[in-house]
């Protein structure tokens, strides 16, 4: 068992991400060996491809970790926020590999925020907020879940 709830909280967002789980793969382990042609195929004109759901999870990752420390906006290294525009052909395996790198980045910097925390700040509600940090934080794991098991199904219908 965890020792504390942040202990708890970091096996819940490792398990979601890249610790291996009961579930099947997480989110890291369902882009494995994707290449950079099945990371841009669209299985339908204006659907979501898997390069953009790589960087809207990144995304979600920072904004978390944003909200935990009180950081400003404006950090992320892309402009805009929640869903950014990846391209419909591939481009360069280099490219998608930078965006699977920012993924990786934001997970440890989350992680690394995560760590640091007093248990008290877990139940905090922060100000403008709706929910507790504690709710924040295993929302990202099944953030990570949930996008894992949409991948999974892309990479069968491309």
């Amino acid at each position: 068992m965890h020792d504390s709830p942040i202990d708890l909280l970091l096996a819940l967002l490792d398990r979601a991400y890249d610790k291996k789980s009961w579930h099947g793969p997480n989110l890291r382990g369902s882009i494995r060996r994707v290449d950079v042609a099945t990371a841009a195929a669209r299985p339908a004109p204006r659907r979501h491809n898997i390069w953009e759901i790589v960087v809207h999870c990144a995304y979600w990752k920072y904004a978390a970790r944003r909200r935990l420390l009180g950081e400003k906006r404006g950090s992320f290294p892309l402009k805009g926020s929640n869903w950014f525009a990846r391209p419909d052909k591939p481009t360069t395996s280099a490219a998608w590999a930078a965006d699977v790198a920012m993924l990786n980045e934001a997970h440890q910097a989350l992680r690394t925020a995560v760590a640091a925390l007093s248990p008290a700040v877990l139940a905090v509600v922060p100000r403008g907020g709706k929910v507790s940090n504690w709710d924040v934080l295993a929302g990202i794991a099944a953030h990570d879940v949930y996008h894992a098991g949409q991948i999974q199904l892309l990479k069968r219908l491309v």
